[in-house]
């Protein structure tokens, strides 16, 4: 991309990402990469790219992958200096591999995960995944982040995105403090306050990184095209809590933003 570079991000890239809650980086990483990678999660599945016959399930799930691709692929010059950009230098932990897996296969059956949500931050030792929490400083978490293994299209059950859906997210939890809300108490409106923004898909070529806010809401959907997605949803973690005495960074501006404080 032209605006970006290895030390960083462009000012406009920032200010999409702090208004609209993500940023879409086309070759963040290595095609080769890519190949090598979804190799690894074929293997890991134990199916095969020309046996389609054996794709029995609409989603199969893998879990936190280390091997060489992935550790190269979250590391790039240039996502490295995005994660700097948005999160601040020095205050995220370096990714030593990806995800989960959710590596989707064309199916007519409801994939069963199809609906609008956030990602935890912390809480997640509970068993009950709807216990998981979320606070309006984001513990536990500064970025969500789609790695597209694969080239997605429309009809390749591409993640939806609610673009500035993060902003609502941060009003509602500001009133709740350290604690925050789980996700079952977020999702118990369905995310109406989120109902009336624009729709975005993660769609790209093999390559492509999605930077979103923590707080931005999204959604799987069933894969209606011919070939399996491959994609990678892990966070990028924070090497502390928020840091009043530092500079706030993109994700915290986003955040002051939504809820009328001083940036």
């Amino acid at each position: 991309m032209s605006e970006a570079s290895h030390s960083g991000l462009s000012q406009a890239q920032i200010a999409h990402f702090i208004e609209h809650g993500y940023l879409k980086l086309q070759d963040a990483f290595d095609g080769e990469l890519a190949r090598q990678g979804r190799n690894q999660l074929w293997s890991a599945m134990g199916l095969s790219p020309d046996a389609p016959e054996t794709w029995t399930q609409p989603v199969v799930r893998l879990g936190f992958m280390t091997g060489k691709p992935f550790v190269e692929a979250a590391n790039t010059p240039l996502l490295q200096g995005a994660y700097d950009a948005l999160v601040g230098k020095g205050r995220w932990l370096k990714p030593k591999g990806l995800g989960t897996f959710p590596v989707r296969f064309p199916s007519p059956n409801d994939p069963g995960d199809a609906g609008w949500h956030v990602d935890a931050s912390f809480g997640t030792d509970n068993p009950d995944f709807m216990q998981w929490r979320v606070n309006v400083k984001s513990s536990g978490r500064a970025l969500l982040m789609l790695f597209l293994f694969s080239g997605v299209g429309e009809m390749d059950a591409p993640t939806k995105i609610r673009k500035g859906s993060h902003r609502a997210i941060a009003k509602q939890l500001l009133p709740h403090g350290e604690g925050g809300l789980t996700l079952g108490e977020l999702a118990a409106d369905f995310f109406a306050s989120t109902a009336d923004c624009e729709e975005v898909l993660a769609i790209g070529p093999a390559g492509t990184v999605y930077l979103c806010h923590p707080f931005l809401v999204h959604s799987a959907q069933p894969h209606r095209g011919a070939k399996p997605r491959f994609m990678a949803q892990p966070p990028l973690l924070p090497k502390g809590e928020f840091d009043p005495s530092l500079p706030p960074s993109p994700v915290q501006v986003a955040i002051r933003r939504a809820i009328g404080a001083e940036v």
